[in-house]
């Protein structure tokens, strides 16, 4: 449970520093989990109770990390606040 609330956490901290233009859709559309994480059953509804937010659960969540990770590598131009 601790373990849940740093998660928690983390993605609040995380929403605070987001650009206004990227808080948009992620209000919009909500969040994505990805990596082993997601596969924690109802994670996904819990954090979406804390956060206020739609939160989804990838289709592939394990492969999902490499693939954002390579999207974003590609197109750093667009995606510069990646890096930091």
């Amino acid at each position: 449970d601790k373990s849940i609330f740093k998660i928690e956490e983390a993605i609040l901290k995380a929403l605070e520093q987001t650009p206004p233009e990227l808080a948009g859709d992620i209000y919009r559309r909500g969040l994505y989990l990805t990596g082993g994480g997601a596969l924690l059953r109802g994670l996904d509804k819990r954090l979406s109770q804390k956060i206020k937010l739609p939160v989804h659960v990838a289709d592939d969540p394990l492969k999902s990390v490499v693939r954002g990770t390579g999207i974003a590598l590609k197109h750093y131009d667009r995606y510069p606040f990646v890096m930091r």
